[in-house]
């Protein structure tokens, strides 16, 4: 689906009592440009929009409540990989220190919302599996129980709260930690996170033995102990 750039929003003459969310977004960026990095701008309001099948509707319900959280179908144009938050700060830090960076990033409940490539949520949980990692019986078995926190994956048939187009850092609530900014953003796929995945849960546990495509972690890194997460 293509997504939809919001010049020709309105075609109707009905009265509207709502913002122009596009004029409100360019503002902001251009008062807020220090900050860029968790604003939304037009046409990463466009992206989002055009998750759904009524891109048109869901802009005019952006346009009528700007700083409300919305709720977006996965599957078509972003899957979600749903992490604990301090599991999540690491594999960001990794992603942008050592890797390709990330796509859109939001917070909600104590949880951190990865935004990747359609197909991931079905592909990323059994390659944990195939690298070890997973937390199901067979991985405690192996003794590698406690190794990842909890990794949620959202694709087709699933919905994810997404923060409000318009609220800062200090909102309550779902926030953006990297906001989308283009109509096109780049999603890292399966592998790019399963390779952070792992990196981070390897640095945690670095007794941890067995086979893996991936080199060892840096035996001085400073990470967050993700097994007493538990």
């Amino acid at each position: 689906m293509s997504a939809y750039d919001g010049t020709t929003l309105r075609t109707d003459a009905a009265p509207h009592h709502g913002v122009d969310i596009f004029a409100l977004l360019r503002d902001r960026a251009d008062h807020r440009a220090d900050d860029r990095a968790a604003q939304v701008t037009a046409s990463g309001a466009a992206w989002l929009a055009a998750a759904t099948p009524y891109p048109r509707s869901t802009l005019s319900q952006w346009e009528a409540r700007p700083t409300s959280p919305g709720v977006l179908p996965c599957g078509s144009s972003f899957d979600v990989v749903n992490v604990p938050a301090l599991f999540g700060r690491r594999m960001l830090e990794r992603l942008w220190a050592e890797g390709p960076g990330s796509g859109p990033v939001a917070t909600h409940r104590g949880r951190m919302l990865l935004f990747a490539s359609p197909g991931t949520a079905q592909r990323l949980p059994s390659l944990l599996a195939w690298e070890e990692w997973g937390t199901g019986s067979a991985d405690s078995a192996r003794g590698h129980q406690g190794a990842l926190p909890p990794v949620l994956c959202h694709g087709t048939g699933d919905a994810v709260t997404v923060p409000s187009l318009t609220g800062g850092a200090d909102s309550a609530g779902p926030r953006w930690v990297v906001a989308p900014d283009t109509r096109s953003p780049w999603l890292p796929g399966p592998d790019v996170l399963l390779w952070a995945c792992v990196r981070v849960g390897r640095s945690a546990a670095p007794s941890t033995t067995g086979n893996s495509i991936f080199p060892p972690a840096d035996p001085g890194a400073n990470v967050y102990d993700v097994t007493r997460r538990r």
